[in-house]
């Protein structure tokens, strides 16, 4: 049984992942690290999962590392350099797991998405947000990097490079209104609406046909930073060609009207 976070199934194809130190605004120690990784590696290879939805206990979604009480595995910067690399790595492994399930993610935004959290929410498919949360890019208000764990990557590409620039290099607190504004999120509720609300969008999902959910989510990833329109076309010509021989789309084709 995982310690910081909450699984369960609310509806049939849809996985429910929650953070779970409320106490910590979900911030991330060693076990909260070790476990949000096996429960990407289990749910990659879960069949019966079609839909993932993310979330945080409490009033926060995650509010990056817990950088008081990470735990043993954390090391002073006087440690050997390809030691703190390792953990930077495992760290950024969390997005790579994230990135690469085949399943949609739906990241419910609840509360505070700072930091690892909010590399995190970059990583999901779509993202929704109550109207009290807040994002922020924390790391360059502790003197490091605002560029770790994808962000470089994935933030320019859904807010632009100059929004991007923006909240990297100031680190400055993004509200929910700003966030929807920009384009981080694709829709805002009321908190109590927010959770009910992603489980029917990953519920809707999850009705629709495995191959061409799965289709479609690698070829978003994949032509975001295609070379251009020819190589876009390739793959989803591909794609069509694939999905279009299946059981499932002739079932469907039958019953359209």
């Amino acid at each position: 049984m995982a310690e910081t976070l909450d699984i369960e199934t609310p509806a049939a194809g849809v996985q429910l992942v929650r953070f779970n130190r409320p106490d910590k605004l979900n911030a991330i120690n060693e076990a909260m690290r070790d476990e949000i990784a096996d429960a990407f590696r289990s749910l990659s290879n879960d069949a019966d999962v079609h839909a993932v939805v993310l979330t945080g206990s409490g009033r926060g979604f995650c509010s990056g590392i817990d950088i008081r009480d990470f735990g043993p595995g954390m090391l002073e910067a006087s440690a050997p350099a390809i030691e703190r690399l390792r953990f930077q790595e495992a760290m950024a492994g969390l997005v790579r797991g994230l990135a690469d399930l085949p399943q949609p993610v739906i990241a419910a935004i609840n509360g505070p998405c700072v930091g690892a959290g909010l590399a995190m929410s970059l990583a999901a498919d779509i993202r929704i947000a109550s109207t009290a949360a807040t994002f922020g890019n924390a790391a360059i208000l502790l003197g490091l990097s605002g560029a770790e764990m994808g962000m470089s990557y994935h933030l320019p590409r859904i807010v632009g490079a100059g929004v991007a620039a923006d909240w990297m290099l100031t680190g400055r607190t993004v509200s929910a209104e700003e966030a929807d504004r920009r384009g981080l999120v694709s829709r805002l509720f009321e908190p109590a609406e927010l959770l009910d609300q992603a489980v029917e969008i990953a519920c809707g999902i999850a009705g629709l046909t495995t191959l061409g959910v799965r289709l479609t989510k690698r070829a978003l990833q994949v032509n975001i930073a295609a070379a251009g329109l020819g190589p876009a076309l390739e793959l989803e010509n591909r794609n069509q060609v694939l999905s279009h021989a299946t059981d499932d789309a002739a079932a469907r084709r039958s019953t359209w009207s």
